[in-house]
């Protein structure tokens, strides 16, 4: 501005979100020079820069610090302004407003913030914070009621997410949990009486199930807080989980710190091949189980005995610690009695190849795929739910029969563990030497009903925000690199952020694509409160979470939802859990409008139309795009897949059906009919029930 009154001075992440505040604000740089707004970005937080600041402070009113976490350089900046002459010494403001930071109302941080020094800043609370400082510039310029609306917005928008919890409900969302098949679901299991601690790693995950386990460290810290309690309690004994990377990294420091001080503990050393939590890396160098045994015998670790859920591929001269014994993974709890009774630093080395890691590998052909499936029986079924006790595993969901709730495997997700038939429930059963039969209908070419009209394209003039909103596993990124690669051969800006990490499979995924013109349109990474153009819910129930929520804004967002009835978590447990319907769908509704959100059963169409549940994602973003909500051409769309590179085809056909559900879903959905299962029709009336017990007794046993 040639005569600036206020400035903000901000950096790195925070910068951008600056810019997307300012730009939600409704100030570009003309407003800015109109009423004296100056930006200054740092690149280098500390130590602070002195002659640009100073420069940069010449003759304004005010200097807003915009920083993350504590205030760095705010307080630099206060330093290297004090000395300024009254009148040339500007405000200083950051994390409290003029009232200062140990002013009695702000003493200890009791007090309001003007920008919080926990979690991260978004461009929403800077925006208020912005507001909050401007006003007076801005007054009588056109920009004024442009913020009084994006402020008042933002309030109401706050005011209706007040009413959901923050915390998510174990029993009505998503929470992340063990993959279908993971080592962890058995590898955590303890003896009755006994108590484990909690390590970095997927396996982290266990402190919210129902295993006995409680605390945690940091990397490299597992089982050390033992050494401290041990002699304060009557408690002999506890297992501490180590995965086999953190082990790695300094997790055998924790051991060595263990053995020094002669405590009883445990350690179930969690070998599955890779850093699962963090996307399935090798771990950074060479480990294997028999390199394991001999560094923590050489630590002093007494008894070492390995478990596996392949005992025999270890040949009879293998490099083990001496006394070292082999195995099964079904007597692991019979190895951890043994071991609770041994003084000193015992281990198990539990030995089994990551779930995830397993699929990878199959479909790149680099790991045995046992022509082998467990299949449920549901005329024996009872509906127990002890195959979900013995197996914890996610693939176990529930089927709904004229004579109640029974079992089902889901085939799509199933890892082929096998923990689920350990019950010994006579309604399992194994197939070997097959695969899974494909429906008639599914699609091994691109080539979908003919004649679809093209629909039309949304502009980007205006940066457009889509959010992918669905469930780790299911390709809900894929998405999201699908749409930023399309983006990018169209010559258009794209940014995509993925939420990953800390094992999602099963539980929240969103993915984040801004699009726009130009990449220098584009500033923060996420779609912001209220500015998602476009939700492609993938799941019902992420869709209604609060942060989905929150970036939907009523008028302006459309949204195509998934209503299909995938279990969450919470049925590993409670065999009579439901699906919270009504209440997530009226949620959406809310915060797009009513007439702005279209639900369809795709999981059940695009698995009946494809043979794999996997098409899902795929299909709803055909669906959105034949709706002309996707602001990409259909040739870059899938230009995108091709150069994804994997199961092209298949892709190519989940799109196109999902491009066909768009124009006519009442047809495509009696297409995939034939291909799903028949649903019964609840009887009536008493006789009717009664007739048809007769009619299935008779079929079991006999009239008598």
């Amino acid at each position: 501005s040639p005569q600036p009154k206020i400035g903000i001075i901000t950096a790195g992440k925070s910068y951008l979100d600056t810019r997307q505040a300012l730009a939600d604000l409704g100030i570009d740089e003309q407003a800015a020079q109109d009423i004296g707004l100056r930006l200054y970005k740092v690149g280098m937080t500390w130590p602070l820069e002195a002659e640009g600041v100073h420069e940069f402070a010449r003759g304004l009113d005010e200097i807003l610090v915009v920083e993350e976490k504590r205030q760095v350089m705010e307080y630099a900046l206060k330093e290297e302004l004090y000395n300024l002459p009254d009148g040339e010494r500007p405000r200083v403001v950051g994390k409290f407003d003029d009232t200062g930071e140990w002013s009695n109302k702000n003493r200890m941080g009791h007090g309001d913030w003007l920008l919080p020094a926990t979690y991260e800043l978004n461009p929403a609370q800077i925006a208020r914070a912005i507001a909050s400082r401007i006003s007076h510039y801005c007054a009588g310029h056109p920009v004024e009621q442009r913020v009084k609306e994006r402020i008042a917005y933002l309030e109401a928008k706050e005011l209706v997410l007040k009413n959901i919890p923050a915390k998510a409900n174990p029993e009505t969302d998503r929470i992340p949990y063990f993959c279908s098949g993971c080592p962890h679901n058995s590898s955590t299991k303890v003896p009755e009486g006994s108590r484990a601690m909690a390590g970095i790693g997927c396996h982290y995950m266990v402190l919210w199930m129902d295993r006995e386990t409680s605390t945690f460290t940091q990397m490299g810290g597992e089982g050390t807080t033992w050494i401290g309690q041990a002699p304060f309690t009557d408690e002999k004994h506890v297992f501490v989980n180590l995965g086999d990377g953190t082990y790695f990294h300094s997790g055998i420091l924790a051991i060595r710190a263990a053995v020094a001080a002669k405590v009883n503990i445990t350690y179930k050393i969690l070998y599955n091949d890779a850093v699962a939590m963090t996307g399935g890396q090798n771990v950074d160098g060479p480990l294997d189980p028999g390199m394991i045994t001999r560094q923590i015998a050489a630590e002093g670790v007494g008894t070492i005995i390995v478990v596996t859920d392949e005992p025999e591929k270890y040949p009879d001269d293998y490099a083990w610690a001496a006394g070292v014994t082999v195995r099964h993974r079904a007597e692991l709890m019979d190895v951890q009695k043994e071991l609770r009774e041994l003084p000193g630093v015992t281990a198990v080395i539990y030995d089994q190849t990551c779930a995830s890691e397993k699929r990878r590998r199959r479909k790149k052909g680099e790991f045995p795929d046992p022509a082998k499936r467990a299949v449920i029986n549901e005329a024996v079924c009872e509906g127990c739910g002890d195959c979900s006790v013995q197996s914890n595993c996610l693939s176990v969901e529930p089927l709904e029969t004229e004579l109640g709730r029974k079992r089902q495997i889901n085939q799509s997700s199933c890892n082929k563990d096998f923990s689920c038939v350990s019950g010994f429930c006579p309604s399992f059963v194994t197939v070997e030497g097959g695969g899974l039969k494909k429906p008639k209908k599914a699609a091994t070419s691109e080539a979908a009903p003919p004649a679809l009209p093209m629909p039309s394209i949304p502009s980007v003039a205006e940066p457009f925000g889509i959010l992918i909103a669905g469930v780790g596993g299911t390709g809900v990124v894929t998405v999201g690199q699908i749409l930023a690669v399309a983006a990018h051969v169209e010559g258009k800006g794209a940014i995509v952020l993925d939420q990953s990490g800390l094992a999602q499979k099963g539980g929240p995924v969103m993915s984040h694509v801004r699009l726009a013109e130009r990449q220098a349109d584009l500033h923060s990474t996420r779609v912001g409160t209220g500015s998602a153009d476009l939700v492609i819910g993938c799941d019902q129930i992420v869709t209604a979470s609060r942060d989905a929520l929150s970036r939907m804004g009523e008028g302006r967002t459309w949204a195509a939802v998934n209503s299909s009835t995938a279990t969450t978590a919470a049925f590993v447990k409670n065999p009579d859990w439901q699906f919270p319907a009504e209440g997530s769908r009226g949620a959406i509704e809310q915060a797009c409008g009513k007439a702005n959100v279209e639900f369809l059963d795709a999981g059940s169409i695009a698995t009946a139309l494809l043979g794999d549940a996997i098409a899902t994602n795929m299909f709803m973003l055909g669906y959105a795009f034949q709706k002309g909500r996707v602001p990409l051409r259909e040739a870059s769309l899938m230009k995108a897949i091709e150069l994804n590179g994997v199961s092209v085809a298949f892709n190519k056909a989940a799109f196109n059906w999902g491009r066909s559900a768009g124009h006519d879903l009442a047809a495509v959905s009696k297409s995939a009919m034939p291909a799903k299962v028949i649903e019964f029709k609840r009887m009536q009336t008493l006789d009717d029930v009664v007739k048809r017990r007769v009619e299935l007794l008779t079929a079991y046993q006999d009239a008598a």
